[in-house]
């Protein structure tokens, strides 16, 4: 009698027959994934590691340089309905492929870029791919990417599986800072990658400017009291919420969209029963009004792009700045120390060197 995991896996490569697989390493797994996403042929993506010595690695193992693994994206899609040499066309369209162990900002053997081929017709064609690239005279480097047989493929870690729609601004900051954008439109103009994105349907997944996803989305997302607090300006109660207590380091981002907002080291003890800081992580991140529903007059703060209602802030703070973020723990999403750079944040991490220091 077959057991419930192997009907499962029945059920699985079933749903696979008829699909062919590809797999392409392009730097950043992140930036990989959203444009395959939205091809009208391409059934499902994951992100993950290949190419490399060591079973089921972790990411901290994959950047440590030492796996030989290389960050990817694998495709499953309908041949029927989109060949290989349109993935291909949008993998170059989403790399530098002149550098060598290096894409954008990123530096290591992870980022380098890989076409992995799963048989030999798509070996033939990304060679010929490759070859007509290099004629075309979109660069004036040396084509480095490489063409290698597949390998084992395993999967990377939830938080990193369509990043771009768990956390949209954190995505669309890194791909900017990270100088791929630019790169990009400086060669290709409107890349295949940007029209994939800007065709998708879902709020969540445009890229670019952030788009709040509409009220029966963030219903599904949130709890029930995260809604109540972020949307209808609700106020839990004090003492009873989940950070005002809390004493570890990291930042606080809105529990909506994941823009960055509040530092632990801002963070003080205001006695009154909410997490209290004395100053936003970035200041361009929030937006203060008057807000005058409770027969007094108050100082509103809301998330900038996620339009979040966080709390209020008041002028009997600290005297490092004299003001007093008063937020509700159910805006807020805590991300500890050592959980930034797995996260996207590693920037912040500076802050916290100092402290060392």
């Amino acid at each position: 009698m077959a057991t419930s995991s192997s009907k499962d896996k029945e059920v699985y490569q079933k749903s696979l027959q008829g699909l062919e697989k590809a797999t392409f390493a392009g730097g950043c797994f992140w930036c990989m994934q959203p444009p395959y996403d939205k091809l009208k042929g391409v059934v499902s993506t994951r992100v993950g590691y290949t190419g490399g010595h060591k079973k089921n690695p972790t990411y901290e193992e994959v950047s440590s340089g030492t796996t030989g693994h290389a960050e990817a994206v694998e495709i499953m899609y309908d041949p029927a309905r989109t060949g290989y040499n349109e993935l291909l066309d949008i993998f170059w369209q989403s790399i530098d492929p002149t550098t060598l162990n290096k894409q954008f900002a990123d530096n290591g053997t992870q980022y380098r870029t890989v076409i992995f081929y799963h048989n030999e017709e798509q070996k033939r064609l990304a060679i010929a791919s490759k070859k007509s690239l290099e004629r075309s005279g979109k660069f004036s480097k040396p084509v480095m990417t490489e063409i290698v047989q597949a390998t084992e493929f395993y999967q990377a870690e939830e938080y990193h599986q369509k990043y771009y729609v768990k956390s949209p601004i954190r995505y669309d900051l890194y791909k900017a800072g990270s100088g791929r954008e630019s790169f990009l439109k400086k060669i290709w103009g409107e890349t295949a990658q940007s029209r994939s994105e800007k065709s998708s349907s879902e709020p969540e997944k445009v890229t670019g400017e952030y788009v709040k996803p509409s009220r029966d989305e963030l219903k599904k997302k949130l709890t029930q009291f995260q809604y109540k607090v972020t949307q209808e300006e609700d106020t839990e109660k004090a003492f009873d919420n989940e950070y005002w207590d809390n004493h570890r380091d990291g930042i606080y981002v809105d529990i909506v969209n994941s823009e960055p907002l509040f530092s632990s080291t801002d963070k003080f003890d205001s006695g009154t029963g909410w997490p209290s800081f004395s100053r936003p992580i970035d200041p361009d991140n929030i937006i203060e009004r008057k807000d005058r529903g409770v027969f007094m007059e108050r100082t509103e703060v809301r998330s900038k792009r996620g339009d979040s209602h966080l709390g209020h802030v008041f002028d009997d703070g600290p005297k490092t700045t004299g003001l007093r973020y008063c937020m509700n723990s159910a805006a807020l999403r805590f991300i500890p120390k050592e959980d930034l750079e797995k996260e996207g944040y590693g920037e912040y991490k500076k802050l916290f060197e100092k402290k060392q220091q």
